[in-house]
């Protein structure tokens, strides 16, 4: 088993990037970071190459590796961080950073390999967005691949297809074939949700767990995810098996128009859902504004607050849209 010693040996930059971090700017000897432990757009975690030492500003934290790996494992526990630092210790190599962008667009994949979620820098971001990483673990996977050569993390959302959407803090696109995704339960359910994207599922999904603790009945419905509007024609089909279809999209035009098409082709089986989180671009806004307790003054708002009394009355008239 690895001892201190042999811990305090690897050097934390090296540890980070074979989690997923990487800096943002270097300062003769210091390397910048958004925090590992936040979301932030201005860098204030600050690793001394020299040193081998780190520090966050913004929590007053700092220390060796085996201190770094108290707050991201959340853990006082020795043999545990020791068990956890080994166990990456594989992936630590030698890595030089150079401080462009990530290609934000069509990069080209190589060295695909999908494993099960676990990388605390995507857990980190999950959290976040407000996110259950408990339910993330279940319904998303990890994908390590390459860019032009330079390896990277992130959470993969399986379709259909057997593609995958892919998002960490930087970078949002698809390792195709682009698809839907159609979440079926063992027996065949007469509801479905529909979300526009990834986040928000596993938003709803949170939400019901956090309302719902002992029975969030995550079963009760069938789930399609368009993975983006313009895949609304993909569920068409799929959607038509459906009594009921219940629309969590987006607050937007194209949100609007995709429940307006649904409309003309199924009627009044379809159910807009998204006056539930009212004043709020899409579900997952919603969530972490409850998360940071920002609500509240979004209440305040006239057309939250009318939002929000439709949606309780909707509620009383139909379980099947609470949240």
């Amino acid at each position: 088993m690895m001892n201190m010693n042999e811990a305090k040996q690897i050097r934390i930059e090296e540890y980070l990037h074979s989690l997923g971090y990487s800096p943002v700017r270097q300062q003769g000897g210091s390397l910048w970071y958004n925090s590992p432990f936040r979301d932030e757009q201005e860098p204030s975690f600050k690793v001394n190459t020299e040193r081998n030492l780190w520090y966050d500003f913004g929590a007053g934290k700092g220390g060796n590796i085996i201190a770094l790996a108290q707050e991201l494992y959340a853990s006082d526990s020795l043999p545990y961080l020791l068990e956890r630092i080994a166990e990456q210790a594989p992936r630590v190599r030698p890595v030089s950073f150079s401080f462009g962008k990530q290609p934000l667009s069509k990069p080209s994949f190589r060295q695909l390999e999908v494993v099960s979620l676990s990388s605390p820098a995507l857990l980190s971001y999950l959290r976040q967005r407000g996110i259950n990483t408990e339910l993330a673990k279940r319904e998303c996977r990890e994908v390590r691949y390459l860019t032009n050569g330079k390896p990277y993390f992130a959470i993969g959302f399986p379709n259909r297809s057997e593609g995958y959407e892919i998002r960490n803090n930087l970078f949002k696109g698809c390792i195709a074939p682009k698809d839907i995704t159609h979440i079926q339960q063992e027996q065949s359910k007469a509801t479905c949700y529909l979300f526009e994207g990834f986040m928000d599922y596993l938003s709803f999904l949170t939400l019901r767990l956090e309302r719902c603790p002992d029975r969030p009945n995550l079963d009760r419905q069938d789930y399609i995810v368009l993975n983006s509007t313009s895949n609304l024609s993909k569920a068409i089909r799929p959607l038509g098996g459906y009594g009921r279809i219940h629309c969590f999209l987006d607050n937007d035009k194209a949100g609007m128009e995709a429940v307006q098409e649904l409309r003309e082709e199924y009627g009044l089986r379809v159910r807009d859902a998204s006056h539930i989180y009212g004043g709020y671009n899409d579900l997952n806004d919603f969530l972490r504004s409850k998360k940071s307790g920002q609500h509240e003054h979004q209440q305040q708002r006239p057309e939250p607050e009318k939002g929000q009394r439709q949606a309780e009355q909707l509620k009383k008239k139909n379980k099947g849209i609470r949240m």
